[in-house]
């Protein structure tokens, strides 16, 4: 006597082919129809308790995440204009420690002179370095973060939010730190581009509702790098978790834009302009009050 055939209702036709993979993974041959009461996939009635026991725990082990999303993309990797933030960071080093050292003094964010008005110390001291090592770790780790960060968000936009970052965690200091206290470098700008790019997917997560726990592990990645680059004994901590975090509510924030909208010429070239005129203006501030 020839089996008698079974049927398991399905929502869709992706449902049906979704389903028809897991019962095949399993050695159960479904045959995939679709008739005037909608998609079904039939099994024969010997296998049809065991399908049904697949499915379950399939759906028990899937909860919360669907067959596929689109995740937004810039359809760049790697941006390679991090290179020229290297050469310029490198030529404002050679300006600022070898022709005129006076510079530093001008630029380097002092609380103290800060509380008195200086404001633009903030904005001044992520253009400085203490010496050469100071300058290559940051060039070395900004290059690859701060290309990643372009690549997403687009060369300018992730240039001007990142040395936002930086400047919020220079603010973070003079918040944090009750006694007078001096830093200077663009290790918070840094960490701003790692925040930027640990953010990204939030849009994502909001949208969908989906994935947490893929999300939770690419935050707790950020954190982790935070951590093992900016925890250094002897570097400024909290200009550090303060550029972070800011470059983390900038990425969030950017990360409901489309890419191809933030790539735009329009929006590159207004970021280059705003960053620009942000540092001719605090510097112009910095060397009239030296």
């Amino acid at each position: 006597m020839d089996p008698i055939p079974r049927n398991i209702r399905a929502r869709s036709r992706r449902q049906a082919m979704e389903w028809g993979l897991v019962l095949a993974s399993q050695g159960i041959e479904p045959l995939i129809n679709h008739s005037p009461e909608g998609w079904e996939l039939i099994v024969d009635d010997h296998d049809h308790d065991r399908a049904q026991a697949a499915l379950r725990q399939y759906q028990i082990e899937n909860r919360g995440w669907a067959w596929k999303h689109p995740l937004p993309a810039a359809g760049v990797l790697f941006h390679w204009g991090s290179l020229a933030w290297v050469a310029a960071i490198g030529a404002v080093y050679y300006w600022s420690a070898v022709l005129f050292p006076a510079v530093r003094s001008a630029g380097v964010m002092d609380s103290a002179r800060v509380a008195d008005g200086q404001w633009w110390r903030m904005f001044t001291a992520v253009c400085l370095h203490a010496n050469i090592p100071h300058l290559a770790a940051n060039s070395s780790t900004g290059f690859v973060l701060l290309g990643l960060a372009m690549a997403r968000f687009g060369a300018g936009v992730a240039l001007l939010a990142a040395f936002l970052a930086g400047v919020a965690g220079n603010a973070a200091d003079l918040v944090l730190y009750s006694q007078p206290h001096q830093s200077l470098g663009a290790s918070g700008m840094v960490m701003g581009a790692l925040g930027l790019i640990t953010a990204q997917s939030y849009a994502f997560w909001r949208k969908y509702r989906a994935g947490v726990k893929f999300l939770l592990r690419i935050a707790a990645a950020g954190v982790l790098i935070l951590v093992l680059i900016g925890f250094d004994p002897d570097a400024d901590v909290v200009a550090h978790v303060g550029g972070f975090i800011a470059g983390a509510v900038f990425g969030a924030a950017l990360g409901h834009a489309q890419p191809q909208t933030l790539q735009r010429g329009a929006a590159n070239l207004l970021s280059f302009a705003a960053l620009a005129a942000l540092l001719v203006a605090t510097w112009r501030l910095a060397l009239r009050g030296q």
